[in-house]
């Protein structure tokens, strides 16, 4: 008999991220939900690293639902913007801007720079409850390069204009197979799994 689903709150709205990251979780029994769908709103995300952040968002989630509680903080961290707009990269443009506002700040803000480097990040915190003294938390790094103007009608956030070096396409021109093969949030949820798998819920 199949052993029922695990269920874990995503401490997010995010269509892409609960697309990307319950998929990957799909061989532990987990079954990933979004927190709007138990009523739960936005954590304060007032953190100064990203896995600050995280951790409050997963935390945030699990006290509210009193279910074990995973939480994605990830961004762009671009060298010549001195590593923003880093934890703040999903308000870059302001508190309730889109996507469309943040790249397009970005871009603006990135005119006439020739060093274009940047690293996307992205920190997985899972909590069992609200106070789990022993948090897993799951990190992974992809770096790349800045593009002058948006391409591709793939992913979400910045992925159009985010340049993998190696491929020379956009995250927004791979397919999710791709991208999840070279991305910081495929980085970090290999990190996951691999601590899934001596760990249990």
């Amino acid at each position: 008999m199949k052993a029922e689903a695990k269920q874990v709150v995503l401490a997010s709205g995010n269509v892409g991220k609960l697309r990307e990251i319950g998929q990957a979780l799909l061989e532990f029994g987990i079954e990933l939900k979004p927190q709007h769908e138990f009523g739960v709103g936005a954590a304060v995300e007032d953190g100064e690293t990203f896995v600050d952040n995280a951790l409050k968002k997963a935390r945030h989630a699990a006290a509210a639902t009193g279910l074990p509680a995973l939480a994605d903080d990830s961004g762009l961290a671009v060298d010549a913007l001195d590593g923003r707009p880093g934890v703040h990269s999903a308000r870059f443009a302001g508190a309730d801007a889109s996507d469309a506002d943040n790249v397009t700040l970005l871009l603006h803000q990135m005119q006439g720079i020739e060093q274009r480097a940047a690293q996307f990040v992205c920190v997985l915190a899972l909590v069992r409850d609200a106070e789990d003294p022993n948090p897993i938390i799951a990190q992974g790094s992809w770096s790349g390069q800045i593009a002058a103007q948006r391409i591709g009608r793939q992913g979400f956030g910045y992925d159009p204009v985010f340049v993998d070096p190696e491929l020379a396409i956009t995250a927004a021109q791979m397919s999710r197979e791709q991208k999840l093969q070279r991305s910081h949030r495929g980085a970090a949820l290999a990190s996951l799994r691999e601590q899934l798998r001596h760990r249990t819920l």
